[in-house]
Parts: structure tokens; sequence; C-alpha cells
């Protein structure tokens, strides 16, 4: 009778394992997959950051001679080093997205894309009057 409990405690111990193991995988994909995910950041180029202000202006306003300006110009930011290659790969995507007639989506990428900048490093936005800063 001890050898039948020693083994169902070993086969409960095995179990125990395999299910921690799997949570603690579980929670690495997790991890990995956020990292992965992450949107590109602009950089601290206030520059670049109101060119691209201004390409949502283009893009909402289905401007073609505005568009091509900020392409340009984010060209330039770009080959400086200004503009991280990661995030100008994602808006020559978005810019390529209204050139070919998908305004509104290509806006509401560029949308989601400027929501998810952190600003870190830049000069800070201007605050509403009567606000004080931190």
């Amino acid at each position: 009778m001890a050898t039948t409990e020693r083994a169902g405690a070993a086969r409960r111990n095995t179990i125990a394992a395999a299910v921690l193991l799997a949570l603690l995988l579980a929670a690495v994909a997790v991890v990995v997959a956020a990292y992965l995910s992450r949107p590109a950041q602009l950089g601290a180029s206030e520059e670049a950051f109101r060119t691209v202000d201004a390409l949502y202006t283009a893009v909402r306003n289905r401007d073609e001679r505005r568009l091509a300006e900020c392409e340009r110009r984010l060209a330039g930011y770009r080959r400086s080093g200004q503009l991280p290659a990661d995030a100008a790969d994602e808006l020559d995507r978005i810019v390529a997205n209204a050139r070919g007639g998908s305004w509104e989506a290509a806006a509401e990428r560029l949308y989601d894309f400027m929501r998810a900048q952190r600003r870190e490093g830049g000069t800070p936005l201007p605050q509403a009057k009567g606000k004080k800063q931190k």
C-alpha cells in the first residue's frame, strides 16, 4: 500500500510541476509578445513630432500637396538620424495607404501611432492656461 501511495504522490508532483511550467511559459510568452508589439517611437526630435502632427492634418484633409511635403520632411529626418528607422517605416506605410486612397484607414493608423508616443526627452507640450506644470 505504501508503494501505491508513493506512486500517487509522485504523479501529483509531476502534474503540479507540469502545470507550473506551463504557467511560467505562458507568462514568458505574454511578456515577449508585449515587448515585440510595442509601437515605434519618434524619439526626441521636436521637428519630427510637429511634422507627424502636420501629416495627420494632411491625411485628415486628404491634402496631397501637404502629404508630399510631410513625406519629404520625414525622409530628411530619417537621413539625419532625427527619426528612428522603425518609426520612419511605420510612417511610410501610413503615407502609402493615404496615397493608395485609403485616407480613413491611414488617419486611424496615424492616430493610433501618435497616441502611443511617449514623448521622452523632447520639449514638453505647452500647458493650457491656468494649469501649472509639475
